[in-house]
């Protein structure tokens, strides 16, 4: 028997000695009465439903999952002339719209997170790139209530708001009026929420929501922009101690969404805030107000026209006097229309 012969059979003899040892060993046999099964302890609700208590039964299902909602609109408006005896001056102008909105909702918890952002710009023949419009907005609203059939929840409320890029009044370009974080705004409160209809109808009411509001450029600050307090200056005009960057209030915060379709594809959306302030000027209301109107064409053209109105009674406007020189005017009613056409993309 040659060397590879002798291998195998070693091989072969190791493989059947292992296989072996892992049999189980044979033990001693036993002996097993086996008895009919009548005779057997048998339990007969296994096998018949009906005969369990109805309490056993009843499922009480848990409703809880996330929603979603992402939306990319553009709107574009254009005037173009050539050889136009009337004249006029060629123009575009575009305005782009985000919306996303992430939703958890169970039974009794419903915890609603938006952002939203729009930036419009506009060109016109002879002139600089102007912007249209600027807004940035977080909204986060947690909601509890202690029986699923009610319409009303304990609710907390976060608002975020602020703008992306420096504001002027044109055709001045060389000062600016705003910037991001210039004015920024933020509200956080306690109170009550109604949501029977919840996607079509809400109502918030807080009586005790603090309000802060940010100017971190510090020149604006030290002008007084927005209603913070402006710099302490010497008779020179230097500034001996610089403006505050931020205000706070504490006040009470009214609340309202309202979304319908008023006819076939037209939509009505409604949003108004109500806040007056505890601790100064009590009773004057600041009011941001939005009115829009959405016509459907199909399924991704929308055409739309909105409105825009705000009062906060921190803000002054300046205008100039009779000497040419830039002085607060007081409060005053902001008011912004916009009509357009574009496409709208829901992802």
């Amino acid at each position: 028997m040659d060397y590879k012969q002798k291998l195998w059979l070693i091989i072969a003899l190791c493989t059947c000695a292992i296989g072996f040892s892992q049999q189980p060993q044979l033990a001693t046999p036993l002996e097993l009465e086996i008895k009919p099964v009548d005779s057997l302890p048998f339990d007969k609700t296994l096998i018949e439903p009906s005969l369990v208590p109805p309490t056993v039964l009843r499922l009480s299902p848990r409703r809880w999952q996330w929603k979603k909602v992402n939306k990319i609109g553009l709107d574009v408006n254009e005037v173009a002339f050539v050889n136009w005896n009337a004249g006029g001056a060629n123009a575009i102008s575009g305005l782009l719209k985000t919306e996303f909105q992430r939703i958890y909702e169970t039974n009794k918890l419903r915890w609603n997170n938006e952002l939203k952002a729009r930036y419009g710009l506009n060109e016109q023949k002879g002139r600089e790139l102007q912007k249209t419009d600027d807004h940035l907005e977080f909204n986060s609203t947690v909601g509890y209530r202690r029986d699923s059939s009610s319409a009303w929840f304990y609710s907390a409320k976060f608002n975020f708001s602020t703008q992306i890029s420096n504001g002027y009044k044109y055709p001045d370009t060389d000062n600016k009026i705003s910037t991001f974080m210039a004015p920024a705004y933020w509200y956080l409160g306690l109170g009550t929420e109604y949501g029977k209809k919840i996607k079509s109808f809400t109502l918030y009411l807080s009586p005790l929501t603090l309000k802060s509001t940010f100017v971190l450029d510090q020149e604006l600050a030290n002008s007084g922009a927005f209603g913070v307090k402006a710099a302490v200056k010497d008779a020179d005009g230097n500034i001996i101690k610089r403006g505050r960057n931020s205000r706070t209030e504490l006040g009470a915060l009214i609340t309202n969404e309202y979304n319908t379709e008023i006819f076939n594809n037209i939509k009505l959306k409604h949003k108004i805030s109500l806040y007056t302030d505890y601790l100064n000027n009590f009773g004057n209301i600041d009011i941001n107000w939005e009115l829009s109107f959405n016509f459907k064409v199909n399924k991704y053209v929308l055409a739309s026209i909105g409105s825009h109105l705000k009062y906060d009674d921190d803000v002054k406007i300046q205008k100039k006097n009779d000497a040419g020189e830039m002085v607060d005017a007081g409060s005053r009613v902001q008011w912004k229309q916009q009509l357009g056409i574009g496409v709208l993309l829901a992802l």
